[in-house]
This record gives structure tokens, C-alpha cells and sequence, in this order.
């Protein structure tokens, strides 16, 4: 059954039986119910979606291929607050959203969009080369920037210098680092000098460059700085972490987290051994999730606008003829009770 069929049924045009579809708003109400109920008689269910989109050589979809598995999307704060930005932008222009899980390269071949963002800190190659092969419009978020693409980020190394520095004037200089991973690799344990140089994620790299920067400005030797690594990301990883900088003697008296969090599981690693936070331990994380305010106590981290990141890259990859610089959004430390002065006695 055919909207030919239809409109010979009914003795009106194709063009009439596909207004009814696609543009009510060009027949009466009266003529648009007819043409219905004579489609529903005949079993015809509309026009072909896949022939449309053919048909205007654009299928109204935005695709977002996620580095982590696609749940990150909704497990993560800082992510859900970045697919939000996109998802406001995607309601106003009448855009589907699609999801695309990074390490599936055949995912993003066959999936139907108009462009992509890339959320995630170092694309898959394979990925990444499926689309580039299909001349799909491209922005990256987050990452590394690459000839051909937009690009979206925030200045990391700014944010943890300003974090790292925050501890440095309070008198801290034990630190210890909770980082995101160094690596794909799952690798747990204190991360060697080697291996703290040879980085593959492009915001770990520039965020232990920060903190790095900070501790050498003070005088101090960043070798003496405790970090840990643990692996896969997220709280427990925080939580796992804080737990080995905290048992080392001298205990570190201040801990520097790459996001909020990783600096929750640390919150509860400092909790399991009865010290008072900032009375005994500081702590700063990195994101400014909505949870950073509200918790007891509320946490100094650094904030980045996670909405505005999201909505930035979807207008970006939306319109790819216009010329547009790489977009540097700001991350500010917020001082919140988490951190105080160094106790006279650590």
C-alpha cells in the first residue's frame, strides 16, 4: 500500500495525501481527516521515514559518540549535565539525539545523523576514521583538537593550578593526587615518572600538568607528592585511591582529585578512618557538580560549565560552514568548606 494508492482512492494529488503527513497545517482539518481515515482503511501507516530522509539528504538526528560506555551518559553528573546542553538545543531545533558508543567503530558507521560530537577525552581511531570517511560535520569535546574539527573545551591545566594553588597558600605541602586514568590500560597502583609523562588522555595530561606547575612554582618537589591510580574511573576508583594516599606516613594533609567524583569516593575513604574534613584533611575536586554544593561538606572544586559545553558544541556541529575558532570555556576555583589551613600539628 502507497500514498499513490491513497491519493487514487480519494481523487486527490500525492502532494495533498503527503500534506496531510508533513504539513497539516496546508489542509483544512476537515480534508486531513478524510485523507486518514481512508489511509487507516487501506492499512497504509504514512510515508517511509528512511525515503524521506533520502529524499531531503538530512535525517534532523545529532549524533554523540560517548568514549565510555553509553551509560556514562546518564550515570555520570558531569555528563548528564552535558548531554542536557545538547538535549536543550536539540528540542528547540526539532533534532532526534542519538547515542553512539565510542569503541564500536561499526556503530558509527550505519548510525543516521548530521553530524557528531565527540564527548570523549581521546576519540577511538577506528571511530574517529569512520567519521571522517563519511564527510559527517565534527566537533570535539574534551579531547585533543584535530585538523578538520570543531573543538569545545576548557583551559584543565588553568583549573587544577588554580585548584593545587588554592592548598599550596594554605600551608599545605603534602599533597596527594587522585587522578582520573593515565591510561586504557586498567593499571592500578602509583603511577611511575615514565609513566606520568607518557599520558594518553588529553585532560589528565594537562590536569596533573597544573597541579604539577603549582607544587615547582612553591619550591617544592613534585616527586614528593603522593599519586595514585586506580581504575575503572569513578567513585569507587576515588575511594580506592584516597584510602592508599591516606594509609602512607606522613599522611598526606591535603588531596587533590581530577573530578567531583573521584573526590566523593575520597570523601568517603577519609570518613571510613574518622578524620574530619578540612579539619584533618583538604580536599578539591574538579566539574562542579550540582551534588558539590550540597554535600557535608560542601566541596571546593573547580567549576566548568557542563550545560553550556554541550549546547556550544551542538550549534558548532550545526553549522559547519561558518569559520570557528577552538572554544576554550573558563573553569574557576570555587572555595567552598572542604579546605582550610594546615593543621599546626601535621
Amino acid at each position: 500500500m502507497t500514498l499513490a494508492t491513497v491519493a487514487a482512492e480519494l481523487g486527490v494529488s500525492r502532494a495533498t495525501v503527503s500534506n496531510a503527513y508533513n504539513h497539516p497545517e496546508r489542509l483544512s482539518a476537515r480534508l486531513r481527516s478524510r485523507i486518514l481515515s481512508t489511509a487507516g482503511e487501506l492499512g497504509y501507516a504514512g510515508p517511509d521515514p528512511l525515503a524521506a530522509t533520502l529524499a531531503r539528504g538530512r535525517v534532523a538526528a545529532l549524533g554523540v559518540v560517548i568514549g565510555e560506555p553509553v551509560t556514562f551518559a546518564f550515570s555520570d553528573p558531569a555528563a548528564a549535565q552535558f548531554m542536557e546542553g545538547i538535549s536543550e538545543l536539540c528540542e528547540r531545533e526539532g533534532l532526534a539525539l542519538v547515542l553512539v558508543p565510542g569503541r564500536r567503530s561499526a556503530a558509527a558507521r550505519v548510525a543516521l545523523v548530521d553530524g557528531v560530537i565527540c564527548y570523549c577525552d581521546f576519540p577511538d581511531d577506528r571511530t574517529f576514521g569512520v567519521i571522517r570517511e563519511r564527510g559527517l560535520p565534527f566537533v570535539i569535546v574534551d579531547g585533543p583538537p584535530f585538523d578538520g574539527a570543531g573543538h569545545v573545551g576548557i583551559d584543565d591545566e588553568a583549573g587544577a593550578y588554580a585548584a593545587a594553588r588554592h592548598l599550596l597558600d594554605l600551608g599545605h605541602t603534602r599533597l596527594g593526587i587522585v587522578p582520573m586514568p593515565l591510561h586504557g590500560d586498567g593499571w592500578e597502583g602509583a603511577p611511575s615518572g615514565e609513566r606520568q609523562v607518557d599520558i594518553h588522555y588529553h585532560a589528565t595530561r594537562r590536569r596533573l600538568a597544573g597541579y604539577r606547575r603549582a607544587v615547582e612554582e612553591a619550591g617544592l618537589r613534585w616527586e614528593g607528592m603522593a599519586v595514585e591510580e586506580r581504575a575503572p574511573y569513578g567513585r569507587e576508583a576515588g575511594r580506592r585511591a584516597a584510602a592508599a594516599l591516606l594509609a602512607r606516613r606522613p599522611r598526606p594533609t591535603a588531596l587533590l582529585a581530577m573530578s567531583d567524583e573521584l573526590a566523593f569516593g575520597a570523601l568517603d575513604a577519609a570518613e571510613a578512618l574518622g578524620l574530619a574534613v578540612p579539619g584533618d584533611l583538604s580536599l578539591v575536586g574538579f566539574d562542579d557538580v550540582p551534588a558539590a554544593a550540597t554535600g557535608r561538606p560542601p566541596l571546593t572544586t573547580v567549576r566548568q560549565p557542563h550545560r553550556e559545553k554541550g549546547r556550544r558544541a551542538a550549534e558548532m556541529v550545526l553549522r559547519p560552514n561558518l569559520p570557528v575558532e577552538p572554544l576554550v570555556l573558563p573553569a574557576d576555583l570555587v572555595v567552598r568548606g572542604s579546605t582550610g589551613p594546615r593543621s599546626r600539628d601535621a
